[in-house]
Order: C-alpha cells, then sequence, then structure tokens
C-alpha cells in the first residue's frame, strides 16, 4: 500500500469515526431508534461492499454476450456501452480480445496480444509505417498461425503487430473480407460465413 492509499485509509475511518459520533450524538436518548438505524446503515455499507468487490461478476452477468451460431456459421456480437463491437477470438490458440475497426486496413495487435499469441516481441522488424487517428506508428508485419472467431478458423493470416502504445487490438477490412456478410442492425453486429 502506497501512501496516497494509506492517507486515503485513515481519511475513511476518521470520516466513519465522526459520521458514527453524529450518529450517536443524535440519537443517545433513543437506544432502540439508535440500534435500528444503524442496522440499516450497516446493511446499507455491506451492500455498497459486496456491490463494489462484486461488480465485474455482476456487470459480466448483465451484460450481452457475444454468441456462435455454429450450425449457421453465424456470430452475433452486441454493442459496448461505448458504442464499440468487441469480439473474442483466439490468436494461435491464445484469448484476444479484438475492437472492430472498418477504418484499420489489417488485423492490429498489440505488443501484449502479440506476445500472448506466442510471437517473440524481440525479434520483430518495425519497419512499416502507420497512420492512425493518433499521428503515424511503426509497426511490424507478422503471419499468424491461426485465428479463430465463433465457428470459423482461418489460417496463415497477415498481420501487424503495432510499435506504439495501444489498448486494444484491432480487427481491419483485411480480416473482415473473408466473412461472407457483415451486418450491423438493433445493436448487433453480425457476421456470417
Amino acid at each position: 500500500m502506497d501512501s496516497f492509499e494509506t492517507g486515503r485509509l485513515i481519511y475513511l475511518i476518521l470520516l466513519g469515526v465522526m459520521v458514527c459520533a453524529w450518529f450517536f450524538a443524535q440519537n443517545r436518548l433513543s437506544t432502540n431508534k439508535l440500534l435500528q438505524q444503524a442496522a440499516v446503515w450497516g446493511r446499507i455499507f455491506l451492500g455498497a461492499i459486496a456491490a463494489f468487490g462484486l461488480w465485474e461478476d455482476i456487470s459480466q452477468t448483465v451484460r450481452p454476450q457475444q454468441a456462435v451460431f455454429a450450425d449457421q456459421g453465424k456470430l452475433v456480437v452486441p454493442r459496448g456501452p461505448d458504442g464499440h463491437y468487441y469480439i473474442a477470438a483466439e490468436v494461435n490458440g491464445a484469448p484476444v480480445q479484438f475492437v472492430l475497426d472498418t477504418g484499420a486496413s489489417t488485423l492490429v495487435l498489440t505488443r501484449e496480444d502479440a506476445a500472448a499469441a506466442g510471437l517473440s516481441i524481440d525479434d520483430l522488424n518495425f519497419t512499416n509505417r502507420a497512420m492512425t487517428a493518433n499521428g503515424e506508428v511503426r509497426t511490424a508485419p507478422v503471419r499468424l498461425d491461426s485465428v479463430t472467431i465463433g465457428p470459423a478458423t482461418d489460417e496463415n493470416i497477415s498481420a501487424v503487430v503495432n510499435g506504439g502504445e495501444m489498448s486494444q487490438s484491432l480487427l481491419g477490412m483485411t480480416y473482415l473480407q473473408r466473412w461472407g456478410k457483415i451486418e450491423i442492425a438493433g445493436g448487433e453486429l453480425t457476421l456470417t460465413r
């Protein structure tokens, strides 16, 4: 725990003590009322802690997930809360979360996703250049053994690894053209082979 977190913890403890002291001072004549209110506030506090601690699990349950219809060769992806479409895939057997980017000409991997897919980042030659919304970046061309999205597995896929900072790998047009039909309607992206 660093000094900032320690200071925050001390502040929260002092704030809690002050609220409790005020609470007891206000209700010192009515013990039953005091205990009832303390129980209610205790439950609210525990509920807030539980919701905070379980938020990732709750949001995964509530948030719509990617659906695969293998018999139809179809993948249906809900639009994310930020308006983007996030596609779960496997690159060389490693899980990678892509964002659909029709502005990207090719499949672009972050350095972290490339390393997870078994590519040696130190051996890559960042000799190519690409223009992005944030300006020019260096890229390294690579060949991926396999990319699996939903019911489809493609082999020997050309891609690039971004030499700059990038938060998410991009699923660009050269890969999307492998799908027979791409449809966006009703807040869902449907890819069909």
